[in-house]
């Protein structure tokens, strides 16, 4: 695996796999993070993936032998712990369903990313169906997923003006990337459905429905299956 390691502050250094956000670099985003996970050293607080990096914080008091700065030390550290890395320890891929419910209260925005593609609505809807995605990271709000490899015909800007409150469950597009809002935030990205599966359950020992690395399939839902779905409990979001 290719990085180089870069100093954040005095207190975290910065590992960066790629250039680009690709599938490639989120595997080894993926792969660092679950050998930091299982090794778990006692100078580290703690390790934020995203995008391209992994960061690792951690405490300058426990790294000061031999008279070197922390951070020195702290790369000497993860240099070690990098010859570790064995890529076949990769937890298995799981493929989650998000159902949809496209256009109307729950997507304003579908009709604006429709012209200005050029396409219908159900174009859209169509197209954003058969993407082949991958969660890159989780981020920006609770269980907030990332999720590339959305067509470019569908892609859109962001909101001039971001709204202030955007309903949890809903489904957005921002330039080339997908989301869901698993809580209520505001936000600057193109509504164009919802989902009544929850991505943010914070009574659960793991409170985020979805991890890096995740393949997702939208599927379109109507508006009735979608109060349905809601209606009884939520028992098939757990």
């Amino acid at each position: 695996m290719n990085y180089s390691l870069s100093p954040l502050g005095d207190q975290a250094i910065v590992i960066t796999v790629s250039d680009e956000i690709n599938e490639q670099a989120q595997v080894n985003v993926r792969i660092l993070s679950l050998l930091l996970e299982e090794q778990q050293p006692e100078w580290m607080v703690e390790y934020i993936p995203a995008f391209t990096t992994v960061t690792v914080f951690y405490r300058p008091d426990l790294l000061s032998r031999k008279g070197m700065i922390p951070y020195e030390q702290a790369k000497e550290n993860v240099e070690e712990l990098l010859t570790l890395i064995k890529t076949e320890e990769v937890s298995a891929v799981r493929t989650v369903e998000i159902p949809v419910c496209y256009g109307g209260d729950f997507g304003p925005d579908l009709e604006f990313v429709a012209d200005h593609n050029g396409i219908t609505p159900e174009e859209v809807i169509d197209i954003h169906q058969s993407g082949n995605y991958s969660v890159y990271m989780i981020g920006f709000a609770p269980g907030f997923p990332f999720i590339g490899g959305m067509s470019e015909k569908i892609a859109a800007p962001r909101r001039d003006s971001p709204r202030l409150e955007i309903p949890e469950r809903t489904v957005g597009i921002a330039g080339k990337q997908t989301g869901v809002y698993p809580i209520e935030t505001p936000g600057g990205w193109q509504l164009i459905g919802r989902t009544p599966k929850r991505l943010f359950t914070p009574e659960e020992e793991v409170p985020s429905l979805l991890r890096a690395g995740d393949k997702i399939i939208f599927k379109q839902i109507s508006e009735t299956e979608y109060d349905n779905w809601e209606e009884p409990r939520h028992d098939e979001d757990h």
